[in-house]
C-alpha cells in the first residue's frame, strides 16, 4: 500500500506543470485553523514557497515547510503543493511532562491566490514525526485551512 501511494505521488510530480511566476516574491501573513497557528508564507519567485508556522496548543511548536508548487490547469491562481519540513515542540508540563521534541514534517495541499484581492487560502495535510527524550510520536492530525493577507 505504501509503495502504491508513493508511486502515485511520484507520477503526479512527473505529470504536473511547475507553477510559474504568477506567485512573485510576495509575502503573506494569516491564521491556520486546526489546531490553530499563526502562518507566514514567503513566495520565492520560482513558484515555490516557504511557510513558517507557530502553534500554541498544549505548549508551543514552530514549524518550517518548503512547498514545491504545481499549477492546476483551468483555475487561475490555484496550485497544489507538496514538500518537506521540520519542527521544534515544547509541550506544556500537563502534556508529555513538559518534554521537548524535534521532528520532521511533510505537507500536501492546495493553495488559491485570488487575483483581484490581496488574500490567499490554502487547505493542507501536514503529518509529522516527533523525536526526543527517549520516545517518538507520529502525528497525522496537523494541517487545516489557512487564510492569509498578501503584502509585498
Amino acid at each position: 500500500m505504501k509503495i502504491k501511494f508513493a508511486s502515485l505521488i511520484f507520477l503526479i510530480f512527473i505529470l504536473s506543470h511547475k507553477a510559474q511566476a504568477q506567485y512573485d516574491r510576495a509575502s503573506a501573513l494569516g491564521i491556520k485553523a486546526y489546531p490553530g497557528a499563526v502562518t507566514f508564507k514567503q513566495y520565492l519567485g520560482n513558484g515555490d514557497a516557504f511557510e513558517a508556522l507557530a502553534y500554541f496548543w498544549k505548549g508551543a511548536r514552530v514549524t518550517g515547510l518548503y512547498e514545491i508548487q504545481y499549477r492546476i490547469e483551468g483555475v487561475k491562481g490555484l496550485n497544489w503543493y507538496i514538500g518537506p519540513g521540520a519542527h521544534l515542540s515544547i509541550y506544556d508540563p500537563a502534556y508529555f511532562k513538559g518534554k521537548v521534541f524535534a521532528g520532521i514534517d511533510g505537507v500536501l495541499g492546495l493553495d488559491l491566490r485570488f487575483q483581484e484581492i490581496p488574500f490567499n487560502i490554502s487547505l493542507d495535510w501536514q503529518p509529522s514525526l516527533d523525536f526526543g527524550e527517549g520516545s517518538s510520536n507520529f502525528e497525522a492530525g496537523f494541517g487545516g485551512l489557512s487564510i492569509r493577507y498578501i503584502f509585498n
